[in-house]
Formats: structure tokens, sequence, C-alpha cells
């Protein structure tokens, strides 16, 4: 029987073979992509940053130097590369639908997150880092936990303080949780058990960030919003979570 090939390009089912997937399934994105695509972003953006920094004359220069509008530009340089990675490979390994491929949903009852990200940073914090202050009290001591974030928060004034809460508490939730939880442990719970994905990815997510003092805070916290997406099957949970926990950071250095 022949069949059109706009046909079988959209999808459709042939009588003689078996049917097709239901087109409610939408296509998954292996984890072996999902490595690639991350890492590609990740590349991409970091030469990004590093060249938005070179041309405003900071390169070499330390960090916590940068005036925030630089920060800004340089985190922008950073992310743009891997959301345009996600939509790419969106369009050409699943359904062509960013939203749909990375769960990238919201309901009402992700407003829990809110209390699960000030709870987060307020306990779920103190009682991981207490044993490490008890016993390491130099290297965790709260001065150095919370230097990056004083860093950002002392010279941001005005204007540049609203571009700083909306970098931090808006869009870094919403690129990471897209990233780590929406393409990576998606498509690790797609090849590994659940709980497996959930830790390794959170393990990643704390690794990424390249602060070793952060790493142990960093992972519980992954470990809490890669839960929250995996049990409701969507980012909204996760990524309200987010945003309330780095508010509450950023309250309590303003404080």
């Amino acid at each position: 029987m022949a069949v059109d090939p706009s046909a079988r390009k959209a999808g459709a089912a042939r009588s003689d073979v078996a049917p097709a997937t239901p087109l409610t399934t939408p296509p998954a994105i292996s984890l072996r992509i999902a490595a690639i695509t991350w890492l590609t972003g990740w590349l991409v953006g970091n030469i990004g940053g590093i060249a938005v920094i070179s041309v405003a004359g900071y390169s070499g220069k330390k960090e916590g130097t940068f005036p925030v509008w630089l920060e800004a530009a340089s985190v922008l340089a950073l992310w743009a590369p891997q959301i345009a990675a996600l939509v790419v490979v969106s369009y050409r390994c699943a359904t062509g639908h960013p939203f749909t491929d990375y769960s990238f949903a919201f309901r009402p009852i992700d407003l829990v997150g809110i209390p699960i990200g000030v709870l987060s940073q307020l306990v779920l914090l103190r009682l991981v880092y207490w044993p490490l202050q008890s016993g390491w009290p130099g290297t965790f001591s709260s001065k150095h936990l919370e230097q990056n974030a004083h860093d950002l928060y002392d010279k941001a004034h005005g204007f540049w303080l609203v571009v700083l809460v909306a970098v931090i508490v808006v869009g870094a939730p919403l690129v990471e949780e897209s990233v780590y939880r929406g393409l990576l442990q998606g498509a690790a719970r797609r090849r590994l058990n659940d709980v497996i994905a959930v830790v390794l990815v959170a393990a990643f997510f704390a690794l990424i960030h390249f602060r070793p003092v952060e790493y142990p805070g960093l992972f519980a916290f992954g470990l809490v919003v890669g839960f929250c997406a995996f049990s409701t099957n969507r980012l909204g949970m996760g990524i309200v979570t987010h945003m309330a926990f780095n508010a509450t950071a950023l309250a309590l250095v303003a404080h």
C-alpha cells in the first residue's frame, strides 16, 4: 500500500504495521542527546560570557569585582545559548513544543513551592551545614557561605538592585530548572531509576556551580527541586521553590 510521504512525516500510522505511538505521547529526548545539548549550551554560553567580560575590559579580574551590569550581561550571555539549545533540540528531536518536551507547566498547587523554598533556605541548609560547621568552622563559616550573595547585593543600588533581583529570583530558577530538571533529569528518568536520576542530577547541579563550600547545600536543594519535578511530572513547583529559595537568600543578606 502506498503511503503519502507527508502523512508519514506527520506521524500517521500505516495500516499494515503495528499502531503508532499515540500522539499524546511526545517523542523522548535520549540521555545522550540531553548530555550533548547541555554541554553545547554550557560551552557556548561560557565562551559568550568570557567574551562579554573581555570586551568590557574586565578580563583577568576577580569575578567579585565586576559591576552589577557586567554580572547581568555575562549571565545573559551564558543563558542565551542554553535556552537556544533547548529549543533547537525540541524541534529536531522531539515534538517541537519546548514547554511540552521539558514539562514546563504550572498549576495552583505549585504555590506550595513558596514555603518549601523558604524552609529549604532557613531550615534545610542549617541542618546540612550544622555538622560541617562544627567540624570545620573556618571552611564552612556563615561568612564564607554568604560571601557570594553579599558581594552581589552590596554593589547593587536603585535600578541595578531591581536587575539583580530579576536575575537571581526570576531568571536563574527559570533557566536552571529547565536545563537541569526539564532536560537532564527528564532524560535520566527515561533511562535510569527515578531515584538515581534525581540524585545524579542534583549532584551534577551542585558541582557545576564550581563553589565547593556550597556543594553540600546545593546538592541538598537539588534533591528538593528534583523531587518536586519527579512528584508532579512538571517544572512549575520546582521553579516556584527555586524562586522562593533565592529570594530568601537575598532577603537574609539584605537584613
